[in-house]
């Protein structure tokens, strides 16, 4: 019975030893596996987008190719449609808060001031947001936020587009501005496209939307009075591009926009950015920040290069013969 004892005693002692022995193996291989490890590091990101049109829809393309081409299977993007409510907006980033998520992308204004009530940790990037300072309240904007708050910006220049309207219908007197009330980047370029054409003599009137179901009766209303109609980058006008077409070209009524998806509705020509290259600016930035190379309070709102354009189609349903130097929009 001793002897019996005293080998299992034995056995037990080797166990011991070999485990030993494994849980001491070379230090490469230890290092090996905490760079393994630190490699394998994985983010969420959620974003959330206000409502599916063609430009946002391009800018949230854009940054989800751009963050998956920085970090790969390394980052794990979770896209939400608020489909045009503000409510959702703040249901969509309030979820991205409670899951924790590593950073929050809000494309469009109303996305990323619901994200900002939301939280001040978590690492906020806007894009197609037209003005900062408007946006968020901020009197004083430099061109940088600060806090946890940067992103990309869709304006293109406002003066320019003012003199476009004259380019292409220097025998205009009045000029309708239709956009959506709720929306305050609207009401900021309308304004000073405003202020930019009564310095030439123009007479400007606004036609406002409140939301998509007066679209239609306002439109009517702005093609009744005036020569011409500009619409800014607006998101309510950008989803019902179509209603608006349905009463301005039947009406004769030719309008410059704000942008390019607008313009491929319903307009003439535009100053447009690319959205999906915002989108992929948005992406590069936000890989810098998760990477921890760039601090996203020290970070400052980036801007895309615009280009002149027209649509061809609208262009031809109007018997507008289009001008030198501006680029058609692919149907």
């Amino acid at each position: 019975m001793k002897k019996k004892i005293l080998a299992m005693l034995l056995a037990a002692a080797m166990i011991l030893t070999l485990a030993a022995c494994a849980g001491t193996e070379p230090t490469s291989e230890a290092g090996t596996t905490a760079a393994n490890s630190d490699n394998a590091k994985t983010y969420t990101v959620g974003v959330c987008q206000l409502v599916q049109h063609e430009a946002l829809d391009a800018a949230t393309q854009g940054f989800v190719d751009a963050l998956t081409e920085e970090l790969g299977d390394s980052v794990k993007i979770d896209v939400q449609n608020a489909s045009g409510d503000t409510v959702n907006c703040g249901t969509i980033v309030n979820g991205f808060v409670s899951q924790g998520v590593d950073l929050i992308m809000a494309n469009a204004t109303p996305a990323l001031t619901a994200a900002v009530s939301a939280t001040s940790n978590i690492p906020i990037l806007g894009t197609s947001i037209t003005a900062y300072g408007v946006a968020l309240d901020m009197d004083d904007f430099d061109g940088t936020v600060g806090g946890n708050v940067s992103g990309t910006s869709d304006l293109a220049d406002l003066q320019a587009q003012a003199d476009m309207i004259l380019e292409w219908f220097p025998e205009a007197k009045t000029v309708g501005l239709l956009f959506c009330s709720a929306e305050a980047n609207s009401r900021y370029q309308v304004d000073e496209v405003t202020k930019a054409l009564t310095a030439k003599g123009i007479t400007c009137e606004e036609f406002a939307f409140t939301d998509s179901n007066d679209v239609a009766s306002v439109t009517q209303n702005a093609a009744d009075s005036c020569d011409v109609i500009y619409i800014p980058t607006d998101n309510t006008a950008a989803a019902n591009s179509e209603a608006i077409a349905n009463v301005l070209l039947p009406a004769g009524v030719p309008a410059i926009c704000g942008e390019e998806g607008i313009c491929k509705g319903c307009g003439v020509a535009t100053l447009s950015i690319s959205y999906y290259d915002l989108g992929v600016t948005t992406g590069k930035m936000a890989a810098k920040i998760l990477r921890g190379e760039s601090d996203i309070s020290q970070m400052p709102i980036e801007y895309a290069e615009a280009t002149p354009k027209y649509s061809p189609s609208v262009c031809q349903q109007l018997g507008i013969t289009p001008l030198d130097g501006y680029e058609a929009i692919a149907d």
